[in-house]
């Protein structure tokens, strides 16, 4: 039987974690399987982790206190190929959704297993492995977008769109399939990983979003069509302006106007 950490690389970590014992046993099993890591005491700025790269970020959300959503979502949106678990005390089924939802790989309650949670580590980065192959691809040429999976931009000449990683990921699976309509639930499933609950609305919030994105950086083309009841279409087509038609102004007839004739 092959040695266990023989089978995975050697990993650069980062753990945003206060509980001291929980922090001696987990260091001695990251020793023990040969991974490097960083043990940080409290929020750090994305471009300081970005710095360190890393090959994954564990984070007990209790340590960052009344900013933990905030920063969770700034290093999803910031850093989107940095793979982060959250690995923290008791919570709620709505805590571990949003959590997921805002970008994070995974989410496993304390108390737990060190070992675990170093395997749902090494998972996430092969899963983030696998990804980039696939994300490896030439840049798409759509209109007037250039489509970079690699960077998870699209450009209009050299200038990005500025898109968060959701919208990114939205705009990608729709350029994916031109001329098709997808449906709200495919769409949903598709990006956000989960069934879409009923009355949900996030897909249409998102597809609002990238629109007014992609009109503003490319005002003479439009991408992304509305199929009402159903989903949406993409689909790039140039804008034509209709002129509104010239009304001839004519002279007045000579004379004095005709009187009125009484009915």
């Amino acid at each position: 039987m092959r040695d266990r950490s023989s089978a995975q690389r050697e990993l650069r970590l980062a753990v945003i974690d206060t509980d001291q014992a929980f922090l001696r046993v987990l260091t001695k099993r990251l020793d023990a399987a040969g991974h490097r890591y960083r043990v940080l005491a409290g929020a750090t700025p994305v471009e300081e982790l970005v710095a360190m790269r890393l090959d994954a970020l564990v984070i007990d959300l209790r340590v960052l206190g009344t900013q933990a959503w905030d920063h969770l979502d700034a290093l999803t949106e910031e850093a989107p190929s940095l793979p982060i678990v959250i690995c923290c005390g008791p919570s709620t089924v709505a805590q571990r959704v949003r959590g997921l939802r805002s970008g994070a790989d995974d989410w496993l309650s304390k108390p737990c297993h060190p070992e675990e949670l170093i395997a749902r580590v090494e998972a996430v980065v092969r899963r983030r492995a696998r990804s980039r192959v696939r994300e490896e691809q030439p840049a798409v040429a759509v209109g007037e977008l250039m489509i970079n999976a690699d960077q998870f931009q699209a450009f209009v000449g050299e200038r990005s769109l500025d898109l968060t990683r959701r919208e990114f990921e939205l705009l990608r699976l729709l350029a994916q399939s031109p001329g098709r309509v997808l449906e709200r639930e495919d769409v949903y499933e598709r990006v956000w990983g989960y069934a879409m609950a009923r009355g949900d609305r996030s897909v249409d919030v998102f597809v609002r979003k990238l629109r007014q994105k992609l009109e503003k950086g490319s005002p003479g083309w439009r991408y992304i069509h509305t199929h009402f009841g159903v989903g949406y279409r993409f689909s790039p087509e140039p804008v034509i302006e209709v002129a509104e038609p010239v009304r001839e102004l004519r002279d007045a007839p000579a004379g004095p106007t005709p009187a009125k004739q009484k009915i």
